[in-house]
């Protein structure tokens, strides 16, 4: 593969063509699903009238909450190995 044929990734880190890459763009796209998820049943909690509602919201919110968490350490992991002598357990 030669230099033209090599596209930076957003970031201005490893190349598109980088297995990995997708796999951590993957990521960030699960993220931001979350958290309009998160933010969506936050804002039924607070603007819902029916009670029953109210607490399946309370109820997803914590599910959401626990897939972000989730996922934020997947893109930590992610972003660790990416560094340049990121040490391999």
């Amino acid at each position: 593969m030669n230099e033209a044929d090599r596209e930076e990734a957003p970031s201005g880190g490893d190349p598109v063509g980088d297995p990995g890459e997708g796999a951590f763009l993957d990521l960030h796209v699960q993220r931001e699903a979350l958290e309009r998820r998160l933010v969506l049943v936050q804002q039924q909690q607070q603007f819902g009238t029916n009670a029953e509602a109210i607490a399946q919201a309370g109820t997803e919110e914590r599910e959401a909450l626990l897939d972000l968490d989730r996922v934020l350490t997947l893109i930590r992991a992610a972003e660790y190995r990416r560094r340049p002598g990121a040490r391999r357990w």
